[in-house]
């Protein structure tokens, strides 16, 4: 039994330990300069620090100096004054008049006070089913991180936590490529650094090199691990997730005309069948909040992939997708529309126009090889993209802005770069990146981003901040065990995100190894998530219709909670579906809730007995399963014994709550 977490004066009491602003010489910044190291912002750079309250819970401190080169370091630090929570971010740029030294080994971080470490760590999304797994490992010796690929989540989850004998904390690294993480054991505590991975560049006059930001919480480890797990989303949910109309993205219904024609994706869209759908959809009573354009509305003859021409395809969409627009807006949906802008096919409007804005990989005879980069870092092809994809946005009345990313960058980086360049093309670029999003958002008031890079491989905090995450996996959309684990992690520490209500598993035998079933209720409660894709069609049968109806109610008010009460995970996520899974969800506020309990496909027990990890002291409570309208009336004690939740074969419960 606990009571509702909230940072408290003990939690607040940690913000010195984690790298908290006292002198400019002491910023949590090392690089080598030449043959020389350069620790925090030194005399000869004659520091200044500015600040100022950016709101009544946030506290900006400038740190900056310059020397007599001209290299000029730009350290911003937030302190949290809501939650136990710093942040850091450095800035070095050149204003001088020639080259600098070789700039190398560029680290934020430093000394975190946590006594007996014990490191969790994840992978990420993998795009295997092995993905969004995490590890813990004792700190008693170097630990090195860092992704596989130039994505920034793909091989190495840039969200961790260390374990301490009074306190946790937690690291969030905001880095859109191929950061590092170094954690070394030190006295009563750890080392903490990261940085770009790959760093020896000079600095040429007027560029600026970035590192990454890193977020930091610390909290006393009293009902761990509840309470960190709920004071990451609280932080997140206040102060990450996008914004619609002044609160928090709520939850979103998707649907879409998926494979038009039966053309791959939506290289089969047209603005009839498109608006013909969405119509369908809503005579029948299935409105969705965002209507899906995924990949292929361009000219690419059936091959979505076929990117690098960013235009509607004339032949299919005459009128371009205003049509489209305007028909959601009129209905109150959402329009969003698929973009992979980084990622130009040879041959496309981009190469033949602009060359010079790509990058290449080339084989040993220097012949180009698969796709192109367009790259971000080259200030006219920024500016062509931000000008081009605004217009689209504008007169089409798109409302969510989609970017994929479908390929490694890191090659095509690392083979264009001169010795004494080494990771400049990267930087410049993930500042591309951000800058471009920046400028769409700001360009556009009530616009959002999804963020997508074949799955979850690009969610790291940085670009969070300006997007959520409706394709955080490519993998077991329809495998229901498999979504269980990664909805664990999701809950934990990216929030909002979707799921699609697919079926995987073989009816013969309730295994998946091959075969599938239709939508059903089962799979509305295998996706309960912040944001549902229904894969019901507009020309589905009326009893699908029906089920769609009835669960698209239970599923919103679920999702609600998700988005405003505190997440106990109540069983382990194993990918197995001999396991029972459950979960809660509890609004201290409004004094309700939810649990879900979920009987796998292979689960052979009939009965799973409840224990609730969040139970308010002296209450009672009403129980009331909204499928069956069945209710139950529990005290605060005779939910502390637990109680049984009785399931068929491959079904499931979700029992809201209130209690006063």
């Amino acid at each position: 039994m606990i009571s509702p977490i909230r940072p408290g004066a003990a939690d607040m009491a940690l913000l010195p330990n984690i790298l908290k602003f006292t002198t400019p010489e002491k910023i949590p910044l090392q690089f080598q300069l030449g043959d020389r190291t350069v620790q925090g912002i030194p005399e000869e750079f004659s520091p200044t620090v500015s600040y100022r309250l950016l709101d009544c819970n946030m506290v900006q401190y400038v740190i900056e100096g310059q020397n007599a080169d001209g290299l000029h370091i730009r350290a911003e630090h937030l302190e949290y004054r809501d939650f136990p929570v710093t942040e850091w971010v450095v800035y070095l740029t050149n204003r001088g008049k020639a080259d600098t030294p070789v700039l190398s080994n560029v680290r934020i971080g430093g000394a975190l006070r946590c006594p007996s470490p014990v490191l969790e760590h994840g992978n990420g999304d993998t795009c295997t089913p092995e993905g969004y797994h995490f590890f813990k490992q004792a700190v008693d010796q170097d630990i090195r991180l860092t992704p596989v690929s130039g994505t920034s989540c793909q091989g190495a989850f840039p969200y961790m936590i260390l374990h301490g004998e009074d306190r946790e904390i937690r690291a969030a690294i905001g880095w859109p490529t191929k950061w590092a993480a170094e954690i070394s054991p030190c006295e009563d505590g750890v080392a903490l650094l990261c940085g770009q991975d790959r760093c020896h560049t000079v600095l040429r006059p007027g560029e600026t090199f970035r590192t990454p930001r890193l977020n930091l919480m610390a909290y006393t480890n009293e009902n761990a691990p509840w309470r960190g797990i709920n004071l990451w989303r609280q932080w997140y949910l206040k102060h990450i997730l996008p914004r619609e109309n002044g609160q928090g993205v709520p939850s979103k219904l998707c649907l879409h005309n998926f494979m038009a024609d039966g053309k791959p994706e939506f290289t089969g869209a047209t603005e009839e069948n498109q608006i013909n759908a969405l119509h369908e959809y809503l005579r029948r009573g299935m409105k969705p909040d965002i209507w899906w354009v995924d990949a292929g509305w361009y000219p690419c003859d059936y091959d979505w992939p076929r990117t690098g021409t960013w235009h509607p395809d004339p032949a299919r969409f005459p009128n371009g997708l205003a049509p489209l627009g305007k028909a959601c807006e009129e209905n109150g949906v959402q329009l969003m529309v698929w973009f992979e802008p980084e990622r130009v096919r040879g041959g496309e409007e981009l190469e033949r126009e602009h060359p010079d804005w790509l990058l290449y990989h080339r084989d040993e005879n220097g012949n180009p090889t698969g796709d192109r980069l367009l790259n971000l870092g080259n200030p006219d092809a920024l500016h062509w993209l931000i000008e081009h994809v605004n217009a689209l946005i504008k007169e089409s009345h798109i409302a969510i802005y989609r970017q994929d990313f479908n390929f490694d960058p890191a090659p095509i980086w690392a083979q264009n770069e001169a010795p004494d360049r080494v990771g400049m093309l990267e930087n410049r670029h993930a500042q591309g990146y951000l800058a471009y999003w920046d400028s769409l958002i700001l360009r556009n008031p009530g616009l959002w981003i999804d963020s997508c890079a074949s799955g979850g491989r690009r969610n790291d905090l940085e670009t969070m901040r300006r997007a959520v995450t409706l394709h955080y996996t490519d993998v077991g959309y329809g495998h229901h065990p498999i979504k269980q684990k990664q909805h664990r992690e999701m809950f934990e520490w990216i929030p909002y995100f979707r799921a699609h209500n697919m079926n995987w598993d073989n009816p013969a035998n309730g295994t998946y190894e091959g075969g599938g079933r239709p939508t059903d209720v089962f799979a509305f409660h295998c996706a309960l998530t912040p944001a549902l894709t229904s894969m019901y069609t507009y020309n589905d049968s009326e009893e699908h219709y029906d089920i769609g109806r009835r669960m698209d109610a239970i599923w919103r008010e679920a999702a609600d909670l998700e988005l405003s009460g505190d997440y106990y995970p109540i069983t382990e996520c194993r990918c197995d579906p001999h396991d029972w899974y459950a979960m809660q969800f509890d609004n201290a506020t409004e004094q309700r809730g939810f649990v879900q309990v979920i009987r796998n496909t292979l689960v052979q027990e009939d009965t799973f007995t409840v224990h609730l990890p969040c139970i308010h002291q002296s209450k009672t409570y009403t129980l009331i399963d909204r499928e069956t309208g069945n209710t139950r009336t529990l005290t605060t004690e005779q939910l502390q014994h637990g109680f049984t939740v009785t399931l068929p074969p491959r079904t499931g419960v979700v029992l809201f709550y209130q209690y006063a």
